[in-house]
């Protein structure tokens, strides 16, 4: 049970960290001389993809759910959602995708759900559970309001998928759970994504940010395929993006709660850095929050830490670059086996704002899915935001 008296008063939703020193603000150095944040031993990290094709869509013929759920435990994915499209079998996904007889596996979690595929744009349905997926298809041309309530039945996770393509998410965004900001191994297609979350955030929408390859592999696999979706076969595939989530347990459940409060990290694949973002709120050398938290601010400033986790590029620099309110506030380097780097800043009191950090370097090799990397470029990671004074009912 987590210790939250002396934060009740300020954290709003989030983690409680323990005492440790923290550098000099803006100061990169090696985290091995910090002593772990608490909040890392409430929970544990696990990665997956939260958006891929399997034969069950049409686009996506040849590529059976076995094939999937080989890579994806090749690479030591924790979670899976094969989100085929519900259109391609009238909403009913039970008796095709979920009841395949290769969706199965040893050490992947998969999650339940399928792709809302709608005249009004896709979204991402998802659960730890078996549900009635039926319910939503059918309600795909209904007034937002309607969607809504068949949703809280059915208890489930809806994310709006890829929100500036051509197939772009188009109902309320009071009626999602997160956002896809990053869409397949294409990083440099994103933006139009990130000016929307931004703008979402903004808002005062805590909405989570997050990844999914969205890898259909076309029709046959060859090099003269013609189909739009054919730079998709060799390139992006399992992980291309992998979006990590900080959750509670290993379960499915953890997963989507995590992803709904928005503890959420998203990389160019599995090998490449977690980033992670934290916060100090009184100036002690504590980290008393993490990204998906939101906190009333104080006055006083605010120490935030940025952590790159995982396989870094032995002797490689990588530039931090910190975004509030949706405009670049500061850019930072950091280098060394496991980088660190702080900053300090003081949201205004009342005030509502946010911050999150993107992660570029040299891209971390992919050696399952060759080329994915000349397609994500300099872009290694992605946080979701630390808030401050934001209306905790959204």
């Amino acid at each position: 049970m987590r210790a939250l008296a002396v934060l009740a008063a300020l954290v709003l939703a989030g983690c409680v960290g323990s005492p440790g020193p923290i550098a000099a603000a803006g100061s990169p150095g090696p985290a091995a001389g910090l002593p772990p944040i608490a909040s890392l031993t409430d929970g544990v990290w696990m990665k997956g993809d939260l958006h891929i094709h399997s034969r069950h869509s049409q686009d996506s013929s040849n590529n059976p759910v076995a094939k999937i759920i080989a890579l994806a435990e090749t690479v030591h994915m924790d979670y899976l959602l094969i989100s085929d499209h519900d259109n391609h079998v009238n909403g009913d996904v039970a008796h095709n995708t979920w009841s395949d007889p290769e969706f199965k596996s040893k050490s992947v979690i998969l999650l339940y759900g399928a792709e809302w595929t709608t005249p009004r744009g896709h979204g991402t349905a998802l659960s730890a559970k078996p549900y009635d997926h039926q319910r939503l298809y059918d309600v795909r041309n209904d007034r937002d309001v309607n969607i809504e309530a068949v949703k809280k039945q059915l208890g489930i996770h809806l994310s709006a998928n890829h929100p500036a393509n051509s197939n772009a998410f188009t109902f309320s965004y009071d009626l999602v759970d997160s956002v896809e900001v990053w869409n397949s191994a294409v990083w440099s297609t994103n933006a139009g994504a990130i000016r929307i979350w931004d703008g979402l955030l903004k808002s005062g929408r805590k909405l989570t940010g997050r990844g999914g390859s969205d890898s259909h592999h076309g029709y046959p696999d060859t090099p003269a395929q013609t189909t739009p979706l054919s730079y998709q076969a060799p390139q992006n595939n399992v992980g291309t993006p992998t979006t990590w989530v900080f959750a509670a347990g290993r379960s499915g459940q953890a997963v989507v709660d995590a992803l709904t409060n928005g503890r959420v990290s998203i990389s160019a694949n599995p090998y490449a850095p977690r980033v992670e973002f934290y916060a100090g709120l009184h100036q002690d050398g504590r980290m008393d929050m993490m990204m998906g938290d939101n906190a009333r601010s104080t006055g006083k400033p605010v120490a935030f830490r940025v952590q790159l986790s995982g396989k870094t590029v032995p002797g490689a620099a990588y530039t931090i670059k910190v975004v509030k309110d949706g405009a670049p506030f500061r850019t930072l380097t950091v280098m060394g086996e496991t980088p660190v780097v702080e900053f300090s800043d003081t949201p205004a009191i009342g005030v509502r704002s946010y911050y999150r950090v993107e992660v570029e370097g040299p891209p971390t090799a992919y050696p399952e899915v060759p080329g994915s990397t000349a397609l994500s470029g300099r872009m290694v990671a992605l946080s979701n935001p630390i808030c401050f004074n934001f209306d905790p009912n959204f």
